[in-house]
């Protein structure tokens, strides 16, 4: 967890066009194909993508381009809700998931981070209580726990208070995933401390996906961890100290290490684009994976707010790298509905749910006029 916020938006830039039809049981979507930039019509049924047939160029509605819904697997919270307030109620859920489609995130992993004990069992079971609206549990499909496994060391630990980082206890971790109702689908620890292979091992043999972060482990920890079963390295480049060994540090093993994707914070801030265009070009468009790491204040409108002891100032000024369409919009939805093994959602198939996104750019950014969720408009732009 980082104490910054805003979404990386994914910048984009060509001409489309779109129609839109629908009767009680069906939809048709047409518009132009992220994918590919041609045009095509989308037949959906029953919440799912049933044909996909490309079609002539039209002047029919608006120019929309056609991309899946998007995903993020680490976001701390949205529209003034933290995910780790263990008096989280089923309506701030539903105002978290309904601010988050009008960005054209359909599907999430709400990610619960460092605290004691009482307070991580009280967050996972107010979370897992919230999912009683079956519409609002499509886009929460599970939980993130990042922390308590990881780096005491200040820089490395990140925004996670220190008096709550403890070594990795797999007896403590089963009963987060009791009072989560088994919905922890990912979880970021630190490789180098006692009893984290354990951990390690017990998470990926439980369909669990592993991540690295916040940690200072050497080449032969990360190794180690890979072997008994992490795939992730979680935003990676943050969660670091300033200073440290040009040789040997955990970036270059992260990096090295073909069996990890890494999670990247492309707003301008986390990373300079050097390290954005480093790190994609060693991990490539199938292991990179755009999140937000966005706290509670995204959403919000610009202004002054009290958070973490202090006074924070929330502006509108992100720098947005621009990214090659195809690859951006696969990093922030195909590549973490496969990482996390949700077949369901993250691509635009024959089979798959429904989730979809109609958009503009304007000015290199996304314009969201409509989000679908399982083949029902869920958000519409005026």
């Amino acid at each position: 967890m980082m104490k910054y916020l805003l979404f990386p938006i994914i910048a984009l830039s060509f001409l489309i066009f779109t129609a839109c039809s629908s009767d009680k049981d069906s939809m048709i979507v047409e518009g132009i194909l992220y994918s590919n930039k041609k045009p095509v019509s989308i037949e959906i049924s029953d919440g799912k993508i049933i044909r996909i047939k490309q079609t002539q160029k039209s002047s029919i509605g608006q120019q929309l381009i056609i991309a899946p819904g998007l995903i993020d697997i680490q976001i701390n919270g949205y529209n003034g809700i933290d995910f780790s307030d263990p008096d989280l109620t089923a309506e701030d859920l539903e105002k978290i998931v309904k601010g988050l489609w009008e960005v054209g995130v359909t599907t999430i992993l709400a990610t619960v981070t460092t605290n004691d004990h009482e307070h991580l069992m009280s967050s996972f079971k107010a979370l897992s209580n919230a999912l009683a609206d079956p519409k609002i549990s499509m886009s929460v499909p599970g939980f993130h726990l990042e922390g308590p496994y990881i780096s005491p060391v200040q820089g490395f630990r990140g925004a996670h208070p220190e008096k709550y980082i403890r070594l990795p206890d797999l007896q403590e971790f089963k009963q987060y995933q009791e009072a989560a109702d088994n919905m922890i689908r990912l979880i970021t620890v630190a490789p180098e401390f006692e009893g984290a292979i354990p951990l390690i091992r017990y998470c990926a043999d439980n369909d669990i996906v592993v991540s690295l972060g916040h940690h200072n482990g050497t080449a032969e920890q990360i190794t180690a961890a890979v072997d008994a079963g992490a795939s992730l390295s979680t935003h990676l480049g943050n969660g670091c100290a300033n200073m440290i060994h040009r040789h040997n540090n955990p970036i270059w093993p992260q990096l090295a290490e073909d069996r990890l994707s890494a999670s990247i914070i492309t707003d301008g801030f986390h990373l300079n684009r050097e390290e954005v265009r480093t790190f994609y070009k060693v991990k490539g468009d199938e292991l990179t994976i755009l999140v937000s790491d966005a706290v509670d204040l995204a959403g919000l409108p610009p202004g002054e707010y009290t958070r973490w002891g202090g006074t924070v100032v929330l502006t509108p000024d992100v720098v947005k790298f621009p990214a090659e369409n195809v690859l951006a919009i696969n990093m922030a939805s195909r590549n973490p509905a496969r990482l996390i093994g949700l077949d369901h959602v993250g691509e635009i198939q024959v089979g798959k749910r429904a989730d979809l996104i109609l958009f503009t750019m304007q000015d290199k950014e996304m314009d969201i006029r409509q989000t679908i969720l399982n083949g029902d408009v869920v958000y519409q732009a005026e």
